[in-house]
């Protein structure tokens, strides 16, 4: 049977922590290394409604994009939803492992499937690390094909299975390079303009973002925070079932976007 930190292993070959920005909080966050990982789920964020799943699924680890915690708390407490969340992992002795940033800056993680997804070709990190270019954060490419800003809105909306995205610029506004940044990636707004991106692709921005967009010229896609990252929790949760025989790996099943469009 895995251990918790066999696992942790596996993500870190997969997403290197080393990988993560300075500001972020990565890794073995709650639990020991020693704790059995025979049940993991993956998810976007340890909320009341997934660790319900983890409970009542048996799960003795869950891998989660966003960090839990994510700002140093001093009190842990059921006063605060941290605090009450922390609480009933360790009662249950449920660990989390978040790769956050660094699985989306691996060669081989968030904004390269999201790239990869959208067809884009001679794919480029848009801030690259001076070790190793295929690495560092967002994603920059060529579309291959003629294509329009509401062309490539569709492609991202069919890649990523929603209803509508919002976008920023003129809807027949021709695109040859896109940038990615997943997420709430509105500040990767200049160095995709330096890159000579024609849109970049992102999950939200500022309204700031977005004028300062038109005043460059360049369009926004905004899919959505939740959709622009959870595609690839489910992806990640078939990856660990082929790196971990004998555990059984699933996406939560109860995460829902918090935003509707009605």
């Amino acid at each position: 049977m895995p251990t918790v930190g066999d696992v942790a292993q596996v993500l870190e070959q997969l997403a290197p922590l080393a990988l993560a920005e300075d500001w972020d909080n990565v890794g073995l966050l709650v639990g020991d290394a020693a704790w059995p990982a025979e049940r993991v789920m993956t998810c976007l964020t340890v909320t009341a409604d997934t660790v319900a799943e983890a409970l009542a699924e048996g799960a003795n680890l869950i891998v989660s994009h966003h960090p839990l915690p994510f700002r140093p708390v001093k009190t842990i407490t059921a006063e605060t939803t941290v605090g009450r969340l922390l609480l009933q992992l360790v009662k249950h002795s449920i660990a989390v492992y978040s790769p956050h940033t660094a699985f989306d800056s691996a060669s081989a993680g968030i904004n390269q499937h999201l790239a990869i997804g959208l067809g884009l070709q001679e794919i480029l990190a848009l801030t690259p690390l001076a070790s190793d270019p295929e690495e560092g954060a967002g994603r920059h490419g060529l579309v291959g094909e003629p294509l329009t800003r509401r062309e490539l809105a569709e492609r991202t909306k069919q890649f990523l299975n929603i209803g509508a995205v919002r976008i920023v610029g003129a809807d027949d506004q021709s695109v040859s390079r896109v940038a990615i940044a997943c997420g709430s990636g509105g500040s990767f707004l200049d160095a995709a303009a330096k890159a000579g991106c024609d849109v970049l692709v992102t999950g939200e921005a500022s309204f700031h973002t977005c004028l300062e967009a038109e005043s460059l010229g360049m369009g926004l896609i905004l899919a959505g925070h939740f959709a622009s990252e959870r595609f690839a929790l489910l992806s990640l949760a078939d990856y660990l079932t082929d790196q971990l025989p004998g555990a059984t790996v699933w996406a939560s099943r109860r995460e829902r976007d918090p935003l509707r469009v009605v």
